[in-house]
């Protein structure tokens, strides 16, 4: 006899095939290309971690631009399946409407994750075959925690009221859960912390070809490994070399630590037409790489090289890296500056350097012999992005912001960072940390020397104006350009490479005055409007730049209010290094005295250097 719902279904309606193909959808959804739809079936007891693994995978590969959808237990009984209860026939339908919708989301070419308890083999088997039967990937995890820690963790407060008789049929407790026989990953999330069962994921679907292999090392160091090293020193002793200057070698540091991830060497033409054209590497994806990293050289040097299929990179006499498969291309001087910094003003400080620069550009695969080293007191602040990364974990910080700075520290810079951490403690994050990364290559001739910058920012941990507990100071190896918001776009995704997960930007970041006009060669605010448009850089949070002035009434700097504006004083950069120069003090409340002392001895020696 057949059942009221054999009665009541549709017979007449026949599968409607659709007219794009996989192929061609996985071409226009998202920019990745290539079609990458699958189902993630996150499995395992209530609070084995399954939601906060689903969404932690979705925001990793959104930020990669992997298109991802979770499907979440709760959320989908607030609305698909609202109407079902916990019997085990309403269990059953539960799974299989989820698994359809995720079937649906997986051939429209995401990557879709579920986090469903899911307790029986059988329902669990029904949702692959649904995918299998339309040739879509399933993939199938458990997410395995013991009773015990599950238990501990309890958010909601259900396994209580389970122990206590109020739940009834609850998994675990009083109803089975049958665990995967064959899953394709088994995550014991008692052991392992959330980004080591997101990077197994990954790794899962990578072998699988449902992500590329750039999106898993974030962190793409160019360091020959050490069992490799003698042979390599012995290659790049026996090639022909090319002569590296300073600036050179700062921007070897900056790729050998991983900072360029993805780049592995100096940029090729197609790298750096890319980067010129469009301020992203486009090759695997679109990534956000706003400045071109180039390394200049002669004709003779040129003509000299060309058709090696290696060659060795000096700096001073020692030979530092290798440079693989070169390929020299024109270096078009007045085109590069025109469009990395709006202006060809040969007055402008980089502008002039990249003028005297060689006529061509060479790039290449780069295996760097060992870390660089300069030897000035200072080596032990530069921390690389895998060193940075390692101590924010230690550190158990849940939330990373970054202030970027080639200028001393005043009262306004740390009154903005300490505004910073108030607003991400009232959102709810328990142990924010801050990086203070100066900026540690070459900067132009008027700027604070790094050495002197460092001792300036001791002084203020050491004032306690910035919290030492909760403060990383480390220098990153960058050179300064002064390209405006192109720049500053570089300058926030290295810190997103290192784990910054918020980035203070400041006024007019990354600019100068014109050298000829000497108004803002950049309008002030660009930069900060800027970041937060630019594509690649959805993982960080740009924390905008509020005015900060100093309050003559509070004796402290504020944050200014035109409403109030007769109390505020703007002090100047030129007024702080008049008054350092001339041994003075400014104004109560500006600079931590200890810090405003360094500035001062700093701007005496320059008078007893002349």
């Amino acid at each position: 006899t057949p059942s009221n719902t054999d009665l009541n279904r549709a017979t007449n309606v026949v599968y409607q095939a659709h007219h794009v193909s996989r192929s061609k959808r996985g071409q226009v959804v998202g920019t990745r290309g290539g079609f990458r739809g699958c189902t993630i079936w996150l499995t395992g007891l209530s609070g084995a971690g399954k939601t906060t693994i689903s969404f932690a995978l979705e925001e990793y590969l959104v930020s990669h631009a992997i298109p991802c959808y979770s499907l979440d237990g709760d959320n989908i009984r607030h609305g698909l399946n609202k109407n079902l209860g916990f019997s085990s026939e309403d269990r059953e339908e539960n799974i299989r409407r989820v698994a359809e919708v995720a079937k649906l989301f997986a051939d429209a070419g995401l990557v879709c994750i579920t986090s469903f308890i899911s307790p029986f083999a059988q329902d669990r088997s029904e949702a692959r075959r649904i995918h299998q039967s339309s040739g879509l990937p399933f993939f199938e995890v458990f997410v395995h925690a013991t009773l015990e820690v599950c238990e501990s963790r309890d958010v909601k407060g259900l396994y209580k009221k389970a122990r206590a008789g109020e739940i009834k049929g609850f998994t675990g407790i009083d109803s089975n859960y049958e665990r995967p026989e064959a899953p394709e990953l088994v995550l014991k999330t008692g052991e392992l912390s959330v980004n080591e069962c997101l990077q197994q994921i990954l790794e899962l679907l990578r072998e699988q070809n449902i992500v590329p292999g750039e999106i898993m090392e974030e962190v793409n160091e160019l360091f020959v490994p050490e069992n490799k090293l003698s042979l390599a020193v012995a290659d790049a002793n026996s090639l022909p070399t090319i002569s590296i200057t300073k600036l050179d070698l700062q921007w070897v540091q900056v790729l050998a630590e991983g900072w360029a991830s993805p780049l592995k060497g100096f940029m090729r033409e197609r790298e750096f037409l890319q980067v010129m054209h469009f301020g992203n590497l486009l090759d695997g994806g679109a990534i956000n790489m706003s400045i071109p990293i180039v390394l200049p050289v002669s004709t003779e040097t040129k003509q000299e090289l060309d058709g090696n299929a290696a060659v060795a990179l000096e700096y001073q006499g020692s030979r530092v890296a290798i440079l693989r498969n070169p390929e020299f291309y024109e270096h078009r001087k007045e085109e590069r500056c025109a469009r990395q910094w709006g202006t060809t003003c040969p007055q402008h400080p980089y502008i002039k350097m990249v003028m005297e620069g060689g006529d061509w550009l060479v790039g290449g695969d780069l295996e760097v012999l060992e870390r660089i080293k300069w030897n000035d007191g200072l080596d032990h602040y530069r921390l690389t992005p895998k060193e940075l990364k390692q101590k924010f974990k230690d550190m158990g910080s849940d939330a990373i912001f970054a202030f970027q700075l080639r200028n001393p520290v005043h009262n306004g810079h740390a009154l903005l960072m300490q505004d910073t951490k108030r607003r991400l403690l009232e959102r709810g994050y328990k142990n924010p940390v801050l990086l203070l990364h100066p900026l540690g290559g070459w900067t132009k001739d008027d700027d604070v020397p790094l050495e002197w910058r460092m001792k300036q920012h001791a002084a203020v941990l050491e004032e306690g104006v910035l919290d030492p507990a909760n403060t990383i100071v480390a220098i990153f190896p960058s050179p300064m350009m002064y390209a405006g918001p192109t720049e500053v776009q570089w300058h926030c995704r290295a810190r997103m490479i290192a784990g910054a997960n918020f980035y203070i930007v400041g006024r007019d970041p990354a600019g100068m005055p014109h050298p000829e006009t000497k108004k803002d060669l950049y309008e002030p605010t660009h930069g900060g409007k800027v970041l937060t448009m630019a594509p690649g850089l959805t993982s960080v949070e740009i924390i905008p730049f509020r005015v900060a002035a100093y309050n003559k009434a509070k004796k402290a700097m504020d944050f200014y209010s035109p409403e109030r504006n007769a109390e505020f004083e703007f002090i100047s950069g030129t007024k702080m290094r008049n008054l350092a120069r001339s041994g003075e003090n400014p104004p109560e409340g500006f600079m931590a005295p200890k810090a405003w002392k360094v500035l001062v001895e700093y701007y005496t020696s320059l008078q007893k250097n002349k």
